[in-house]
């Protein structure tokens, strides 16, 4: 009686097992999938890595993506089993380093064959690598603003005065987003105090507006706009227009943040 008790059991746990392997690679993919597209990857690449992914575990894959949800489902075609998943998009900042490395996972997963464990570890390797510091960033983004300025023909003192104003304007950008306030407001500020920072180069015998111009330009949505255009070309309608709706939202909000600075300092540039 016993040794049938444990054989039905055993015979149980062999039936639930291809059930409870769909489930675990099921999850792995909506995470997997949605913290690409909260990393800003356009929707073609996300849905061909989800797939490979699938498609290495012997699964298919389906997604239906759109602005802040993906519809998940995966299926073993042979045992004739489904696993359906709603996800959130998280919003994340935009990484091109996690764009290559998870999608070069992706590869890796499909070519080797690797075990849903592994593939896991890997996974989660790449998402705890430190960021990149943001005083790097504040630096970095200085200096590219700066850069634009020269080279739309502002002087010395022009770029300087954009140096400083794009690294007080994204210094005030990093804090109000990480404290979680709403994008648009944050455009808004920053564009604003970028601007009323370079608005200094009017008391001088500068380029003053070439300064004001180009303090903004560090918050143009380049990439929000690049995957909307990418999306609508590869036949992805609803996710291209509301990328390119949100990146025209944006624009707006930083021609908000601007015009309050030219309010201030029209009778200057007159």
């Amino acid at each position: 009686m016993a040794n049938k008790f444990l054989s039905d059991l055993l015979r149980q746990k062999q039936m639930d097992s291809p059930k409870e392997i769909l489930s675990e690679v099921g999850d792995f993919i909506s995470e997997y999938s949605s913290h690409l597209m909260g990393c800003g990857v356009h929707t073609s690449r996300v849905i061909r890595n989800a797939k490979r992914i699938g498609n290495s575990f012997g699964y298919a894959v389906t997604l239906s993506v759109f602005q802040k949800n993906i519809i998940l489902t995966v299926a073993d075609l042979e045992k004739h089993e489904h696993y359906n998943k709603v996800i959130d998009i998280p919003e994340l900042p935009i990484s091109f380093e996690h764009n290559s490395e998870l999608s070069t996972l992706s590869w890796e997963t499909y070519d080797r064959h690797l075990s849903l464990s592994a593939l896991r570890r890997k996974y989660l390797r790449i998402l705890r690598r430190p960021a990149i510091h943001p005083f790097f960033v504040l630096i970095m983004t200085g200096l590219a603003n700066a850069s634009f300025c020269r080279l739309f023909g502002g002087d010395w003192l022009s770029m300087g005065i954009v140096l400083t104003s794009t690294i007080t304007g994204m210094f005030l950008k990093q804090q109000m987003s990480k404290e979680g306030i709403n994008p648009y407001l944050v455009f808004i500020v920053s564009a604003f105090v970028a601007s009323l920072c370079s608005s200094s180069s009017l008391i001088f015998d500068t380029t003053s507006e070439i300064a004001l111009a180009t303090s903004v330009l560090y918050l143009v949505p380049g990439v929000p706009l690049i995957n909307g255009v990418i999306d609508i070309v590869e036949g992805y309608i609803l996710t291209g227009c509301a990328r390119l709706i949100h990146a025209l939202l944006l624009i707006l909000c930083i021609a908000t943040g601007l015009s309050f600075t030219l309010l201030l300092v029209k009778d200057n540039l007159l």
